[in-house]
């Protein structure tokens, strides 16, 4: 894929059902030669699902949270997008197979919105998009060790990250070659 110039390449994907959990006790900092410590027990207040779209040049991140996940929050995301990016900006993106991606309201869209070009990873690599690193930042650094009472709280910390993380946002790069990935991989499949 080489996207013309003048145009913006966005690594979409969702991050569904993150659970909104209240530990039953309060998480026990770490001390010096103590690790941290937290009860195995929690209390759920539903959940929460996440679409981000990650500017690859750039590292900036867009997202929305939402209760349901379905083609019509898609849909959603991509106007969402659509108002945020320069009108002369071609927008590429890469994104999953997931069915919600593909259903005929996502595809009349397309046909509406020429300037968008969705480039699916292939079957069961989506691990190779790279707002996956993303969402694994999000969750090491915000969501695993904390507690929301309720969806309004955990929506208010996941803007919050992403706020402090688009001010000062680091661009994902590839340190192997695809050649390099795949020699690797082979090494298993023998």
């Amino acid at each position: 894929m080489n996207p013309p110039d003048a145009a913006l390449v966005l690594c979409l994907d969702e991050k569904t059902q993150i659970q909104e959990l209240d530990r039953t006790q309060p998480v026990l900092p770490m001390r010096p030669f103590v690790p941290e410590r937290q009860t195995h027990d929690y209390k759920r207040h539903g959940t929460t699902n996440l679409y981000a779209a990650l500017d690859v040049a750039s590292g900036n991140v867009m997202t929305k949270t939402t209760k349901a996940h379905r083609s019509i929050e898609f849909l959603e995301f991509l106007n969402q997008i659509k108002k945020q990016v320069p009108k002369e900006l071609e927008i590429h993106v890469i994104l999953d197979n997931y069915g919600a991606h593909k259903t005929p309201a996502i595809k009349d869209w397309l046909l509406e919105n020429p300037r968008f070009h969705f480039h699916f990873t292939p079957t069961y690599s989506s691990c190779m998009n790279l707002v996956e690193r993303w969402f694994g930042e999000l969750t090491s650094k915000a969501l695993r060790r904390a507690t929301h009472k309720s969806e309004k709280r955990q929506t208010a910390a996941i803007n919050a990250w992403t706020k402090s993380w688009n001010e000062n946002p680091r661009p994902y790069k590839w340190v192997k070659t695809a050649d390099q990935i795949f020699e690797s991989i082979a090494k298993f499949l023998n």
